[in-house]
This record gives C-alpha cells, sequence and structure tokens, in this order.
C-alpha cells in the first residue's frame, strides 16, 4: 500500500469537489435540499474513508470499519439529527478511522482532531463568503489533506538504542558463559 501525498490529496479534493458539485446540481430538482446535501456528506464521507483504508499500510479491520461506519450511517439516516450533527457524526468517523489506521500516539491523534475541527471551520467561512458547494467542499478536503504532516507517532530513539544496548550486553554475557562452559568439559 501506497502511503498518502500531499498531491494526492489535492487531487482528491479536486475530484470531491467536482464530484459533489456536479451530483448536487444534477440531483438538485428530485430532491430536497436537506436530503442532498445529507446525500452528499454520506456518498463524499464514504468515499474519502475508503481512499483513506485504501492508503493504510494496516489490513487488519477493514471489512468492519465499513460495517461500524454503514450502521452509523443507517442510524443517522433514521434518527434525522440537525444537519451540523450530521456532519459532525461523519467528521468523528474520518477521525476516527485515521487515528486507527495511520497514527500510534494520542498527540498525534489529537492533532489530527484539531485539524478535523479546523477543517470543518474553514468549510464552513468558504460557505458563508462565497456560497459555493464546490469551494466549500474543496476548502474542507484541502485542509483535510493536510493530514499527511501530521506525524505518526513519537519517535523513541533513545529506549530504542538502549535496548540494542541491553541485547549486546546480554548476547557478551551468554558468550562468555558458553566459552567457559566449553573450556571446563
Amino acid at each position: 500500500m501506497k502511503t498518502s501525498t500531499l498531491f494526492e490529496g489535492i487531487i482528491v479534493a479536486l475530484v470531491g469537489s467536482f464530484v459533489g458539485s456536479v451530483l448536487y446540481f444534477a440531483l438538485s430538482s428530485l430532491f430536497s435540499d436537506s436530503f442532498l446535501i445529507r446525500l452528499l456528506i454520506s456518498g463524499l464521507s464514504f468515499g474519502y474513508i475508503v481512499y483513506l483504508l485504501s492508503r493504510s499500510k494496516e489490513r487488519i479491520g477493514r471489512i468492519t470499519v465499513i460495517t461500524v461506519w454503514s450502521v452509523m450511517v443507517i442510524a443517522l439516516w433514521l434518527i434525522w439529527p440537525p444537519v451540523t450533527l450530521f456532519i459532525l457524526m461523519h467528521l468523528v468517523a474520518i477521525w476516527l478511522v485515521r487515528s486507527l489506521y495511520f497514527y500510534s500516539s494520542l498527540f498525534s491523534s489529537l492533532a489530527d482532531l484539531a485539524l478535523n475541527g479546523f477543517s470543518v471551520a474553514i468549510a464552513f467561512w468558504a460557505a458563508s463568503h462565497t456560497g459555493s458547494l464546490f469551494l466549500t467542499i474543496w476548502c474542507f478536503f484541502l485542509t483535510q489533506a493536510l493530514f499527511i504532516l501530521i506525524p505518526t507517532g513519537i519517535k523513541k530513539t533513545t529506549s530504542t538504542i538502549s535496548n540494542e544496548d541491553d541485547f549486546q550486553h546480554a548476547y557478551r554475557a551468554a558468550e562468555t558463559a558458553v566459552r567457559k562452559l566449553s573450556t571446563n568439559q
């Protein structure tokens, strides 16, 4: 599995913006705005989660993630909460997938949570200032593309060196013991 790059994130943002805008325009005469926005949020969220899973090095739990996400979305569609809660739940799903599949430290996971909050704030700002769905989706996913800049975990170089020193010490002690045993017999 290839890891994500910033350029790839920009392409995902562009494709998501284009697909979301075209679908909204094509389906706006058939469905209400509330229904269509929720449909786009669910569809784009699903596409982004599939993209994240395809770029993750972890292979375990992918079907479980898709199943849990599907159950969550079905529950959201049945409950029909306000749009802000609907968006928040999809954002939490994206955050959980990235936290589970890309990060190994609490700091990285919290930084990603902050990035998610920042990206939704930027998207709301773009929506209120421009009124453009394309720019709203573009700003959201462009900010999401910055997740690759978050370190995956805290590197512990000193403990690795210490572990190697401990191993070398034990190895030398074992060699000395084997030599003593072999010369005594």
